[in-house]
């Protein structure tokens, strides 16, 4: 029924009613359907107060005055405004009736030729790729309809695929035993092919500082097994020991550096830079095993069965010519770093600890290590020719080995935090942050991620909330107003409007995207280390 709203004084009643609302305060006014109003004074003309007339409506009397009053609220009918919506379109759990599909697919998937696709409706579209702006693509339906005029039938579509898939498999077992004949074939008749980016890196940056302390360790690794040989120092089989570790550890980084230059596979699409820091990872294992563990078990084995040892100064003369080579050595690892840490604006320390290159760390950690087991084991070796007692010996094989696991611990702490992916440094995310937020598309960006993947190899990813009224007015002011003006004008029907809104909105759709990617290039534009983003719209 109808609700009847009453005020009197501070008091308050709704009561249930079969009338318009009534309001009493000094006087009762009844407002009717067609907007008049009727006021009731303090008394009606039966001589009846307000109070009197309330009740009445109150309790619905059927009296004259109110059947006159009930008459006039049905003179007019009342109107209801229905709103207009579309109908809900079901598009089922699978739709892909205006997909989009590359000519490359559609050969592969649907087993056809180039020349079946010229039949087909062209697409430009935006390129999701850099170095192209736009690509053609087909609709898959008219791919799938052209697919099974062309094979005839789904089942002869299923059959081609099973034929091309077990061809792919055989040419896949065929390819070792080809990839085999082809390096045999190349040895007997000789390689022509330039130099390989991967041989060039040797002869530069950290493959050089690589090379160059393998070749000097080895000889050192040489001489010193010659030393250990004719005196029986606990402390020059530490040198070796030591030495050999070294030059194992390099060659290994050295095969972590060639395989880091491998090109980006399906199966590894972001590349094979980690192989450097898992190369260091291993490197650092071996000089815990070899190096450590060895002279620590021969020191052990020297303080529980001592020995004299014999004349030093054939191992005084090769000490000293390893200590001058891996001070060599160790320089050229400390100038590489010093420039490559100037390159990054960041202190040598910083570069060291961050291990941004861990193939010259190595280097650089092993080299350090060498020079300072170098003067242990010298000073230990003299102490034991001016008393005469080995214990000093062995107790330098036994720093010797401290000094190796020291090393060893920290190459396995920094290249264990780097393959985990470690965020950048906050000031540079800081940067990419405030860049991204000084834009007018942006509003606001949560959920901000920047993972280090190695060798100067950021990925960047963010959920950005974008301002559809931004992104619309970039796709007006490409527009032509008077034309989208026009176009509004003509709008009757419902199917009109519901095609012009999906015709713009899917224009405005495809200006967000390129929005994206706008942001996406000036991103990798300012910072060169940024070589992935994602940008996902919140």
């Amino acid at each position: 029924g109808w609700q009847a709203s009453m005020k009197s004084g501070s008091l308050s009643y709704i009561l249930q009613c079969n009338r318009l609302p009534v309001q009493l305060v000094s006087q009762v006014r009844v407002y009717t359907s067609n907007g008049q109003k009727k006021d009731l004074g303090s008394e009606d003309k039966n001589g009846s107060t307000a109070e009197e007339t309330l009740h009445k409506v109150g309790t619905g009397r059927k009296d004259t005055t109110n059947a006159g009053q009930k008459q006039s609220f049905l003179k007019e009918p009342i109107q209801v405004k229905v709103k207009a919506v579309l109908k809900k379109r079901e598009y089922g759990p699978k739709y892909t009736q205006n997909n989009f599909i590359t000519g490359v697919r559609a050969i592969n998937e649907f087993c056809l030729k180039s020349s079946d696709l010229d039949q087909l409706r062209k697409i430009k579209r935006r390129s999701p790729h850099d170095d192209t702006e736009t690509f053609t693509v087909y609709l898959r339906s008219d791919v799938e309809a052209k697919s099974l005029e062309v094979w005839g039938s789904p089942e002869a579509l299923a059959r081609e695929r099973k034929r091309r898939k077990e061809a792919e498999i055989k040419y896949r077992e065929n390819l070792f035993r080809n990839q085999r004949l082809l390096r045999e074939y190349k040895e007997f008749f000789g390689n022509t092919k330039p130099r390989s980016s991967a041989a060039a890196m040797f002869f530069k940056g950290p493959g050089k500082v690589v090379m160059v302390a393998i070749c000097i360790n080895g000889l050192n690794f040489f001489f010193k097994l010659l030393a250990w040989v004719y005196t029986g120092s606990a402390s020059m089989f530490s040198e070796a020991i030591h030495s050999l570790a070294d030059t194992c550890n390099q060659a290994l980084l050295a095969l972590g550096i060639s395989q880091s230059a491998r090109t980006p596979d399906p199966s590894h699409p972001y590349g094979f830079t980690n192989m450097r820091y898992i190369a260091s990872l291993i490197s650092g294992v071996g000089i815990f095993m070899m190096g450590a563990g060895l002279s620590w078990y021969h020191g052990i084995m020297g303080l529980l069965h001592p020995h004299p040892i014999e004349s030093l100064l054939w191992a005084y003369c090769i000490l000293a010519g390893s200590l001058v080579s891996e001070g060599a050595t160790l320089l050229v690892a400390i100038n590489e770093i010093r420039r490559s840490a100037r390159a990054k604006g960041l202190s040598f320390y910083q570069y060291v600890v961050q291990s941004r290159d861990p193939s010259t760390n190595v280097v650089l950690l092993e080299d350090a290590a060498a020079v300072l087991s170098v003067a242990v084991a010298a000073t230990c070796m003299g102490l034991t020719s001016l008393t005469g007692n080995p214990y000093y010996d062995s107790v330098g094989s036994l720093g010797v080995g401290t000094l190796l696991g020291t090393v060893s611990a920290f190459l396995i702490y920094t290249n264990t935090e780097a393959l985990l992916g470690r965020s950048i440094q906050p000031e540079q995310l800081q940067r990419l942050t405030e860049l991204l937020e000084s834009d007018p598309v942006v509003r606001a960006i949560h959920d901000v991620k920047a993972t280090d993947m190695g060798m100067s190899k950021v990925r960047f990813k963010a959920e950005v909330d974008f301002d559809g009224r931004v992104v619309t007015r970039s796709y007006l002011e490409k527009q032509d107003i008077e034309q989208l003006l026009q176009e509004i004008q003509q709008v009757k029907t419902l199917e009109e409007l519901e095609a012009f809104m999906l015709k713009h909105g899917e224009n405005i759709i495809d200006t967000l995207g390129a929005e994206v990617d706008r942001l996406e290039k000036d991103l990798k534009q300012r910072n060169p280390d940024v070589r992935h983003v994602d940008l996902e719209i919140l």
